[in-house]
């Protein structure tokens, strides 16, 4: 009998550990560059969290910036901190309201290649709503709520229905529990350099998105000359379809220069 329990608990050590090995990250390869992700409004710098175990599976060094979401120039300043903190070169990418951070954080030698992730890709002198003439508005920003100090939060519709549609909704009430609203006159800020100018980019379009209407994503990604890829998601793939967001990543890490 206690020949028995104790192979028993020899067996169950055995799976437990092997199981332990199996979640254990790769150990970061350090010829590749690292990769800063800039989340967006709403967020928070864990609304990667199912991609950044994939990245780190592949060796790949990874930080996800937490946005003070104040303005512009504070998650701006919050990017660069994070890129001159890493040992060598940087695959940056932006979610969202990110697009507008990085493409002003990443005039940066540092940086070799930008990921727009259903995100505002502007042009130098640019604010959101410049970007945005000329397309219909997202469905979702009518469920846009601003609190006495004019920081904006989406409603508990606004997240279920158009800001991750494609989620359960025990996932969009934590989202919406958790999000991290933003200051409304950051929507009025303007970039002061385009680092897609000089960087080569990557575009994911999200088919399904109601918070950036998917033909303003093409045309914006279509203007900065980016790879384009798309999936038919929300505007979070990044939560509902996580590995084809690592591979546009992981893409944009194998061509590094």
């Amino acid at each position: 009998m206690n020949f028995i329990k104790l192979a028993t608990l020899g067996l169950t050590a055995s799976i437990v550990a092997a199981s332990a090995a199996a979640a254990t990250p790769a150990a970061p390869d350090t010829a590749k560059p690292s990769v800063v992700i800039v989340h967006g409004a709403f967020a928070d710098g864990s609304d990667f969290a199912k991609v950044i175990p994939l990245l780190q599976a592949k060796g790949v060094h990874v930080v996800s910036v937490q946005n003070p979401l104040t303005s512009l120039a504070d998650d701006v300043a919050a990017a660069k901190r994070a890129i001159e903190a890493q040992p060598g070169k940087v695959v940056l990418v932006g979610h969202s309201w990110g697009g507008m951070v990085i493409t002003e954080a990443g005039d940066n030698p540092k940086v070799s290649g930008l990921v727009y992730v259903a995100a505002f890709a502007p042009d130098a002198g640019q604010s959101v709503g410049d970007v945005g003439k000329g397309f219909a508005p997202g469905a979702g920003l009518a469920h846009l709520v601003a609190d006495a100090s004019g920081f904006l939060s989406l409603t508990q519709e606004g997240m279920s229905k158009h800001f991750a549609q494609d989620l359960p909704a025990a996932a969009t009430a934590v989202m919406t529990a958790t999000q991290g609203p933003i200051f409304s006159k950051a929507f009025e800020q303007k970039v002061s350099v385009a680092a897609w100018k000089q960087k080569p980019s990557w575009y994911l379009v999200a088919d399904a998105d109601h918070m950036i209407v998917p033909e303003q994503q093409r045309a914006m990604a279509k203007a900065i000359n980016a790879k384009v890829s798309s999936v038919n998601s929300s505007h979070v793939p990044q939560q509902s379809q996580p590995a084809k967001v690592a591979a546009v990543i992981l893409d944009a890490v194998q061509a590094a220069k």
